[in-house]
Parts: structure tokens; sequence; C-alpha cells
């Protein structure tokens, strides 16, 4: 597991007073690609990039701009080219969002789907 600390700016906040439900798609992409960064070595970053194909998200309490939130990824399995994440944000017990995401890893200079090799994905994919 990874845990991200995010920030909340003002322009985050809606006209209902809470996050923009939008905003917690920017919170998974930085969550995500920041853990990658994190595990993976330096030159398989380099190589490859991350594309989101699908987020399901469900919403299960607001958040407001003084919220301390973490999101916790969980990079659940890799098959191929493709990559499933589970993103839980929090604020401090509280799960205010879940989110499960299906990747794509692209080679940075064809732009091709790639699969990454096995001791790259045993970095960050539980055994």
């Amino acid at each position: 597991m990874y845990r991200h600390e995010i920030g909340i700016d003002p322009s985050d906040i809606d006209h209902m007073g809470h996050v923009n439900n939008s905003v917690y798609l920017k919170w998974v992409q930085e969550a995500v690609v920041r853990y990658w960064e994190g595990v993976a070595p330096a030159d398989a970053v380099t190589r490859h990039l991350w594309v989101a194909l699908k987020h399901e998200i469900e919403f299960r309490r607001p958040t407001f701009l003084n919220d301390v939130v973490v999101a916790d990824v969980i990079a659940e399995r890799v098959q191929g080219a493709k990559a499933l994440f589970t993103t839980v944000i929090r604020r401090g017990e509280d799960v205010l969002a879940e989110v499960k995401s299906t990747w794509c890893c692209l080679d940075a200079t064809s732009m091709r789907p790639a699969r990454l090799a096995k001791d790259i994905v045993s970095r960050f994919v539980p055994a």
C-alpha cells in the first residue's frame, strides 16, 4: 500500500461548499502516478507512462476545505499492459470515497501499450 497526502485548494470547493466530485479523479491520478514513481526503478519510470481507462467511484462522505485527507493506493493486479488499483480516500478513519480503477501502461516513446517486466510488477503488486 502507498499513502499519498492530499492538499485541498479553495478552487476544489464547489457551489455546495464541499470538494467537487471531479476533484477526486485528480487525486486518484496523482496518487497512482506517485505510487508508480516511488516503487519503480528510475529507468522504468522514464520508459513508461500510465493512462486511466476506467474509474468506478463510490462517494461516501463529503470532503471540506480544511480536512486532512490521504489516499491509500493498493495495486490489485497486473494483466498484460493493464493494472487494477484501489484507492481509498480517507479523513482519519472515515472513508470519504473508494475508487476502483483500471490503468494502461504505455511505452513513453511509441505511446503504445507495454507489458511490465515481472521484476517491476513484483515491486508494487502483492504476491
